[in-house]
Parts: C-alpha cells; sequence; structure tokens
C-alpha cells in the first residue's frame, strides 16, 4: 500500500522512477500556481499497475506515467484522447467519476519543442526506436506535415505495427547500420546510451534526442553545430499539459508554467550531469 499524502496530490509511476525529473516540474508548476499540492513518484511494474491504481485512495488530482506504462495505462483507461487513441499509449490518468481518462501529452510535448526550435513544418524524418515515444514522435511528425520516415528497430515486427497505426506515412523499416534517406531530422526515442554509434546522415540538420539526463548524450554531441533538441524539451513540452489538465489552471498561465518547470528541470538537469 503506498504511502498517500493527506492533502490534493499528483503522482508519476514507472520503473525504474528514482531518476524521474516530473516532481521537480510539477512542484515548480504548483508553486506558480500558489497551490498547496504535492507531487510523489511510485515504483510501479507492468504487472503491478492495476493493483497500484485500485489502492490509490485520498484527493489524486492525476497520474504521470513513464516507462513501462505507457501500454498498460492505455488499457487501464476507460476513455481516452485523440492522441491516446492514434498512438495507443497514455502517459497521463484523470479519474472522473470512478473511471480513468487516458491522455497522451507527449505528442504536443514534441510539437511544442519542434516549434519552440523553430521547426513548423517538414516533410520527412528518421526516428530510432518502435517503442510508446516514437508512436509518439511519429503522431507529432505527421501534425508537422511529415509523410516520409525511416524507423530504425531491431524488430522490424515493431514497424509494422507503426505503419498499421499511421496508414497516412510512407515508413521504411531499417536497421541499426544501414543507410538512411536524406531527410532534415533525426529524433531518437532510445535510451541513454543506445545511440550512442549512430552516424547521423550529412543531411541531417536537427537531432532530438529525448534523454534527459545525463546530458549532452554521445549523439548530441555528434551533432557538430546542428541544431539539437533534448528530453527536457519534451518532458517539459509534456508535463505543462499535464498541469493544464491536473489543475485546470487555464491557458493563461502556460507561458509562467513553462518557464519555471523548464528552469527547475534544468537546475536538476545540470546537477546530475556534473
Amino acid at each position: 500500500m503506498p504511502t498517500i499524502p493527506s492533502g490534493p496530490y499528483a503522482a508519476v509511476l514507472g520503473s525504474p522512477i528514482a531518476h524521474s525529473l516530473s516532481p521537480a516540474l510539477h512542484r515548480a508548476a504548483y508553486q506558480v500556481l500558489g497551490l498547496d499540492w504535492s507531487y510523489e513518484k511510485f515504483e510501479v511494474s507492468e504487472a503491478g499497475l492495476s493493483n497500484f491504481l485500485d489502492s490509490l485512495h485520498g484527493d489524486c488530482r492525476g497520474l504521470s506515467l513513464t516507462m513501462p506504462l505507457k501500454d498498460s495505462a492505455y488499457s487501464v483507461a476507460t476513455f481516452r484522447d485523440e492522441a491516446a487513441v492514434q498512438t495507443r499509449a497514455c502517459n497521463t490518468l484523470l479519474k472522473h467519476e470512478g473511471v480513468w481518462h487516458g491522455f497522451n501529452t507527449d505528442v504536443q510535448g514534441f510539437v511544442t519543442a519542434f516549434e519552440r526550435g523553430g521547426v513548423t513544418s517538414l516533410d520527412g524524418a528518421i526516428v530510432l526506436g518502435a517503442g510508446a515515444t516514437a508512436r509518439s514522435a511519429l503522431a507529432a511528425l505527421l501534425r508537422l506535415g511529415v509523410r516520409n520516415v525511416d524507423v530504425v528497430a531491431r524488430r522490424s515486427g515493431q514497424v509494422l505495427e507503426l505503419a498499421e497505426l499511421f496508414p497516412e506515412v510512407a515508413i521504411r523499416a531499417r536497421t541499426f547500420g544501414d543507410e538512411l534517406d536524406e531527410h532534415p531530422v533525426l529524433v531518437s526515442t532510445l535510451p541513454a546510451n543506445a545511440a550512442d554509434d549512430v552516424v547521423l546522415p550529412p543531411t541531417v540538420e536537427l537531432v532530438f534526442d529525448v534523454v534527459y539526463a545525463p546530458w549532452p548524450t554521445q549523439l548530441a554531441r555528434s551533432a557538430q553545430g546542428r541544431q539539437v533538441l533534448g528530453g527536457l524539451d519534451l518532458l517539459v513540452g509534456q508535463a505543462v499539459e499535464q498541469v493544464l489538465l491536473m489543475t485546470m489552471a487555464g491557458e493563461k498561465h502556460r507561458a509562467e508554467i513553462f518557464e519555471a518547470m523548464y528552469s527547475a528541470g534544468l537546475a536538476e538537469q545540470v546537477r546530475r550531469s556534473a
């Protein structure tokens, strides 16, 4: 039975969870909004998610889900937003009238990061990985106009699943070491160190690596003057959407929430990467 705060709270669930930056981000947002809420983190496995949710009590305002729970959270949710349905993944759960509502704010998190980086439209991209985060990346790229994607993954079956989810996109399966198409953007959804040996095609102008610590990653360092977006950009972008959902703070607070969360996340990232 988890130890539940006495007042309003939200939490992040995952395994492993000790490294999560989400508490620092959400607490910074609560401070801006003047909310006396707490934000916790709980170690929860895929097999234990249902039992954990059943054990929750108190004034829970929402849950953030990280690896490996995004697929399981989708199954738990009774109602799902458009992004969750499109990607078959949820990174956010809110309980309303006794049932869980699932959202995928990672998609908007990617879009926000790209837009803040000056990218508002694209024709093609390279995506490393084929899991839940890759699905969110593809959904975001689709919103930006991408119709041709090289997906680099170890298991071709996962790429076939992506092609079924995104019939509007011409997805070409590639394995590590294959020659890639001449696309201007590369998005790595791989865990830390998994992309260390990736050789960037000369046409790549922007690298987006979803790892946030330690930073910079080897992939980011190899970008050699190209534009680089990192995991903190994605993490803050999606967390802002979560805070707006959980607190119902309203759009007028979006900018100040973003700045507070980014500052808190950057300070923690620097501390961990030292």
